[in-house]
């Protein structure tokens, strides 16, 4: 019953914008850590942000700092991924991430249990 469907990816110019969505079911996202990881081609998954439950503190990775921003919606049981200023670098998979232990933040992505399907994020001309 646990779920993640995420959505929002496609292709954007450099300086481009996207927003991403996860939506959860089958558990409630305000108990949980959640993060977004990305994948590109021939390169390991990466963490992008990961935000704690309960006080929700919120890290970036320093390529994204200042770019992206990570909100969740408890009344939706949504996290977003908002991407501003996309540069070719950014392209890749996105994948949301959930974990019940808040201090899964710290680790990487062998740590979380829930995980959406992906979604393309390509940043081209």
């Amino acid at each position: 019953q646990v779920q993640l469907v995420e959505s929002g990816g496609g292709l954007v110019q450099p300086g481009g914008s996207l927003r991403l969505s996860c939506t959860a079911s089958g558990f409630s996202l305000a108990d949980y850590a959640i993060a977004w990881f990305r994948q590109a081609p021939g390169k390991d998954r990466e963490g992008v942000s990961s935000m704690k439950s309960g006080d929700g503190s919120t890290y970036y990775t320093g390529s994204v700092k200042g770019r992206f921003t990570f909100s969740r919606d408890n009344a939706k049981n949504t996290m977003f991924l908002q991407m501003n200023s996309l540069k070719p670098e950014d392209t890749a998979v996105y994948y949301c991430a959930a974990d019940p232990n808040s201090d899964t933040t710290a680790y990487g992505p062998w740590a979380w249990d829930y995980w959406g399907q992906g979604t393309q994020v390509t940043v081209s001309s």
